[in-house]
């Protein structure tokens, strides 16, 4: 934990087969956040609070590029630091012991060794879950909505812990001392309440007032203002109006 009043810091490997990383957003827009994306070649900075990995297209096949960068080492001497690090998705499923697709479902047939940082393991299946849903958590006081799009199925010890009850069935999973962290919800960071309650348990006097889906839709609104006062609307109507022919 840093000193008080200092940014908390939260880095991301980008995967090459990254997916949903739209859920680090809200963490890159709240104020007293330093978030960065690590590209392919450079090292994940030692001095971070959090390293985060985010969703992919292809778990094997992530888990095979992040060695070819080395930040698995680089996330085994974080977490030997003392530092944190939440899998999301994909990223739950590399933080775990193994990884079994003898089928192909997520990629190219194969089973791999995942990170050690959580006692579960992975098996690919052929049911694709997609789904809107709405967890509860000892971190927040309200119901966190978001959506499940993933393949696979995760098991062990540490699902003992869930990170999330989503909808009576528990969801992810916690180490033993709570500074590694997986789940299969996207979407959780957009939720005020539960954004700013896990910042504060990685940092209690973290404060932030960002109303995160208030600032989308203002985004969106100015957009909308730019573009009507750049263009010719009404020049736009009369092009797309249905020609009319003479005979």
């Amino acid at each position: 934990m840093g000193p008080k009043g200092a940014s908390i810091k939260i880095a991301a490997p980008m995967f090459s087969r990254i997916a949903n990383f739209d859920d680090a957003d809200p963490l890159r827009l709240a104020a007293g956040v330093d978030f960065q994306w690590v590209p392919p070649g450079q090292a994940i900075p030692r001095d971070v609070d959090v390293v985060i990995l985010f969703g992919t297209k292809s778990t094997i096949g992530d888990l095979a590029f992040m060695r070819e960068q080395k930040w698995d080492q680089d996330i085994l001497a974080h977490h030997r630091a003392g530092g944190r690090v939440l899998g999301i998705c994909g990223g739950y499923q590399i933080l775990g012991r193994s990884i079994f697709d003898p089928y192909g479902h997520d990629g190219v047939p194969g089973t791999a060794d995942g990170l050690e940082l959580l006692d579960v393991e992975t098996a690919m299946t052929g049911e694709k879950r997609v789904s809107p849903v709405t967890a509860s958590s000892s971190t927040a006081d309200s119901a966190v909505p978001g959506y499940e799009i993933h393949v696979g199925h995760s098991f062990g010890p540490d699902t003992a812990r869930p990170f999330f009850n989503i909808e009576g069935r528990p969801d992810g999973a916690s180490s033993p001392d709570g500074r590694v962290q997986g789940t299969y919800m996207h979407g959780l960071f957009s939720d005020d309440s539960f954004r700013n309650a896990w910042l504060q348990s990685i940092r209690e006097d973290f404060e932030s007032h960002l109303a995160y889906e208030n600032s989308v839709e203002t985004a969106l609104d100015d957009l909308a203002d730019e573009l009507e006062a750049s263009l010719d609307i009404s020049a736009i109507l009369a092009i797309a109006q249905e020609p009319r022919f003479t005979l």
